[in-house]
């Protein structure tokens, strides 16, 4: 049996964001956003969300290129002098295994993005971070301890199946991809030892910012058994305020209501789910 997880990132980071979220529930494939709880437009992303009680709404915790939910003077090995955080993930992840104050200023402040999100009063369907920065160990750690109070069930581990991209577009995953497979499927191991739900396989890496309607359309088709989680970053203009250059959110959002990505999905047999609805 196949099932079909379709997520969009960065619910909350836009108006932009949120109305691409609203409208290809509505009239696409998208099951599933996660929420930015400190995103400029993340009271309008709940608004609608409370509309939509079918989208099953998790959390992006934001802890890199991005407005933390504590003050920034609580947090001051975790952001610059702008007072979001910080960009150099490398040496912040560094920072992070090293330096037992960073670790508590970090658990300090994912425990108030989960509390912000409990705020909102929507049902935590899922829990993954933003540059999938829940790939670092300690950063692993500390979101598996801080959600299990918070009722976390689901957690996304990117563990893109690369011989299937492979045959939408016949390209070789690149050195960063293959590194960051390695920590996923640590992360996957990790995740199912403690007993959460998560997907057998997750695509959206190797096409980051651009999930266009002709990769979808090819690899919907190629889908193996079991749960599959394929994830995007759509909004209704390339240029929001916040958006990442070269981008294609627009093109994202397009192939998430295109009749054709629509009838692969139904033609594929595969069930439409929220995390929510695993077994």
């Amino acid at each position: 049996m196949k099932t079909l997880i379709v997520t969009a990132d960065d619910f909350g980071a836009a108006a932009e964001v949120n109305e691409a979220v609203e409208r290809a529930h509505r009239d696409g494939v998208l099951t599933c956003a996660s929420l930015m709880v400190t995103g400029a437009a993340a009271a309008d992303a709940v608004a609608r969300a409370r509309r939509l009680p079918t989208l099953g709404v998790g959390l992006h915790l934001v802890l890199v290129e991005g407005t933390p939910a504590l003050p920034p003077e609580q947090l001051p090995d975790l952001v610059g002098a702008d007072g979001r955080f910080r960009t150099d993930m490398a040496r912040f992840g560094a920072t992070l295994f090293f330096k037992p104050a960073a670790r508590a200023q970090l658990r300090a402040e994912i425990e108030a993005q989960f509390a912000a999100f409990a705020v909102t009063g929507l049902p935590l369907d899922h829990v993954n971070a933003h540059k999938h920065f829940h790939l670092h160990p300690t950063i692993a750690g500390l979101v598996i301890e801080v959600g299990r109070r918070h009722g976390m069930k689901a957690v996304r581990a990117p563990v893109e199946p690369f011989a299937i991209v492979s045959q939408v577009e016949h390209s070789q995953p690149n050195f960063t991809n293959r590194v960051a497979d390695l920590w996923a499927k640590r992360l996957r191991t990790r995740l199912r030892g403690e007993g959460l739900r998560l997907p057998d396989q997750v695509f959206g890496l190797a096409w980051s910012g651009a999930v266009t309607a002709d990769r979808l359309a090819a690899l919907i088709p190629l889908l193996p058994p079991g749960v599959t989680e394929i994830y995007s970053h759509p909004a209704t203009r390339d240029d929001y305020p916040g958006h990442y250059p070269g981008y294609r959110y627009a093109d994202e959002f397009a192939a998430l209501v295109d009749p054709r990505v629509i009838g692969v999905v139904d033609e594929s047999g595969a069930r439409r789910a929220r995390f929510a609805d695993l077994d």
